[in-house]
């Protein structure tokens, strides 16, 4: 086997179609658009469109109340903490924040802040500042030999008129 034998497995690259190319392609003139309209046309958006009847998402009930100025916390397990200071993402001597949460991997995205929860087992006693923790992390942490401080709500500045 030389280099220049080398070749790709047989399918593994698809040739794309020409369109537009003389009527013996099979794809020519109306390169598979059939005849005027809004589909033959460039720019088509037809998403959701059914033709001038009221489309599906419009006539089905909606139900409920959507808050959409609801705050959305990362949640983060304790078995987690553990195991990234295990790993060593995290130093149990220095205090776990949001900050350290997201450099170690464990939070991503974009929140609100972080949740302590209880799953898993803390096996280091470390100190952790969070947005908020459910009464079996705090139990859990303190059972460790550590502590957890629950950080104040961020109040949003408004602009004065």
């Amino acid at each position: 086997m030389n280099l220049n034998e080398l070749r790709d497995n047989e399918g593994s690259r698809y040739r794309k179609k020409r369109l537009g190319r003389g009527i013996g392609s099979g794809k020519g003139k109306t390169s598979g658009r059939g005849v005027k309209g809004q589909k033959a046309r460039e720019g088509v958006s037809l998403n959701g469109f059914e033709g001038g009847q009221l489309p599906l998402y419009r006539r089905m009930p909606k139900r409920g109340f959507v808050n959409i100025f609801r705050k959305e916390y990362a949640p983060v397990n304790l078995g987690a903490i553990s195991k990234a200071i295990e790993a060593g993402k995290l130093d149990k001597s220095a205090p776990v924040t949001e900050a350290t949460l997201r450099a170690a991997g464990l939070v991503n995205g974009k929140t609100h802040g972080v949740r302590l929860l209880a799953k898993g087992e803390l096996s280091h006693g470390v100190t952790i500042e969070v947005d908020g923790a459910s009464a079996a992390a705090l139990a859990a942490v303190e059972k460790a030999g550590g502590s957890v401080k629950v950080l104040a709500p961020k109040k949003e500045v408004q602009a004065e008129a």
